[in-house]
C-alpha cells in the first residue's frame, strides 16, 4: 500500500513538472505513465458528485463521491502540487538561461510521448492515422499564429472584466487532462496569463475567485465529455490526443528562443548538444512508459477463476 502511494505522489510529481513549462501537459505525462483514463474517470466522478450535491440529492453525491479513487487522486494531487511549489523557480531559471538545452529534452519528452501513446490504440487503422496527422498540423498552425510564449511576447489584457477570469480558468484548466496543452499556455494566447498572474500577486481575492469557479466548472464538464468520449470511441479519441501532442512540439523546437518562441528556425550553435539531449529525453520517456506498464500489470488485483 505505502509503495503504492508513494509511486502515484511521483507520478504526480511528474505531472507537475511537465505543466510547469509551456507546450509540456501534464496530461501527457499522465497518458505515457498508464494513469490517463483512471484520472479522467476519477474526476468525471468528482464532477458527478458535485453535480449531485448542487440539485440538493445527497444520496446521489454519496454514491458518486464513493466511486472516486482517493487513493489515487490524493497522492497524485500532492504529488503537482510538490512539484509546483519546490521546481517552478528552477525550471524558470534553466529555460531562461539554458533555452536550448531545455526545450530540446522537452521535444525529445514529447516526441516519445507520441510514440508510447500510438501503442495504446487498441484497433490502429488508417483513418487514426489522418486523425492524427489532420489534428497535428492545425494545432501547428493554430501555435504560429502566436510568435511567443511568455506575457511578455504576447500582447496581455489590461483590465479584464470578471468574466474574463471565469473564462480564462474554464479553458485553461482543461490543458490539465488534455496531453499536449499547456495552461500557462492557453492563458498567454488568451491574453489572460498576466492579469491571472498580477491577482495572485496582488492577492485579488474577487478575481481568484471567480478563476477558480471558472476552473471547476469547465473541469467538471469537459471531464465528463472526455469519459465519454474514451469511453465510446476509444481510439478515436487517443487519436486526437496524439495529434494535440504532436503539433505541440512547435513550441518545443529549440530554435530561436526554445519554449519561448513559436517561430521556427534553423538549428545553430552546438546542435549536437541538442540533438543529444532530445534523443536522451525520447530514450527516457520510453524506458519509464515500459516501466509504467509493467507497474501497473504488477499492481492490478489477481483474477480469481470461479
Amino acid at each position: 500500500m505505502f509503495l503504492t502511494l508513494f509511486l502515484t505522489t511521483v507520478r504526480g510529481f511528474a505531472m507537475g513538472a511537465a505543466d510547469i513549462v509551456p507546450g509540456v501537459s501534464g496530461g501527457t505525462i499522465a497518458l505515457v505513465l498508464g494513469i490517463y483514463e483512471r484520472l479522467v474517470a476519477s474526476i468525471r466522478a468528482g464532477s458527478s458528485a458535485l453535480g449531485h450535491l448542487a440539485k440538493g440529492d445527497l444520496a446521489g453525491f454519496r454514491r458518486w463521491m464513493v466511486t472516486v479513487e482517493w487513493l489515487f487522486i490524493l497522492p497524485l494531487g500532492v504529488g503537482i502540487l510538490l512539484a509546483v511549489i519546490t521546481l517552478a523557480k528552477l525550471i524558470e531559471h534553466l529555460l531562461t538561461d539554458q533555452p536550448v538545452l531545455m526545450a530540446s529534452i522537452f521535444l525529445g519528452l514529447v516526441a516519445g510521448s507520441v510514440v508510447v501513446a500510438i501503442r495504446l490504440l487498441k484497433r490502429p487503422s488508417a483513418i487514426h492515422a489522418w486523425i492524427v496527422v489532420g489534428v497535428g498540423i492545425v494545432v501547428f498552425v493554430l501555435l504560429g499564429l502566436r510568435g511567443g510564449t511568455s506575457e511578455d511576447s504576447v500582447g496581455q489584457i489590461a483590465d479584464p472584466a470578471l468574466w474574463a477570469f471565469f473564462v480564462a480558468g474554464a479553458v485553461a484548466i482543461c490543458a490539465m487532462i488534455l496531453p499536449g496543452v499547456s495552461g500557462s499556455f492557453l492563458l498567454v494566447v488568451l491574453g489572460m496569463y498576466g492579469p491571472v498572474l498580477a491577482a495572485v500577486t496582488d492577492r485579488n481575492f474577487l478575481s481568484l475567485g471567480v478563476f477558480l469557479v471558472g476552473a471547476v466548472i469547465g473541469l467538471a464538464l469537459f471531464s465528463q465529455i472526455l469519459d465519454r468520449a474514451l469511453r465510446s470511441h476509444h481510439d478515436v479519441m487517443l487519436a486526437t490526443l496524439i495529434g494535440l501532442m504532436a503539433g505541440s512540439v512547435r513550441v518545443l523546437w529549440p530554435w530561436p528562443l526554445g519554449v519561448d518562441s513559436t517561430d521556427l528556425g534553423a538549428p545553430d550553435g552546438d546542435v549536437l548538444v541538442a540533438v543529444v539531449a532530445a534523443v536522451i529525453g525520447f530514450v527516457f520517456v520510453v524506458v519509464v512508459a515500459r516501466a509504467a506498464q509493467e507497474l501497473e500489470s504488477s499492481e492490478a488485483p489477481p483474477i480469481v477463476a470461479e
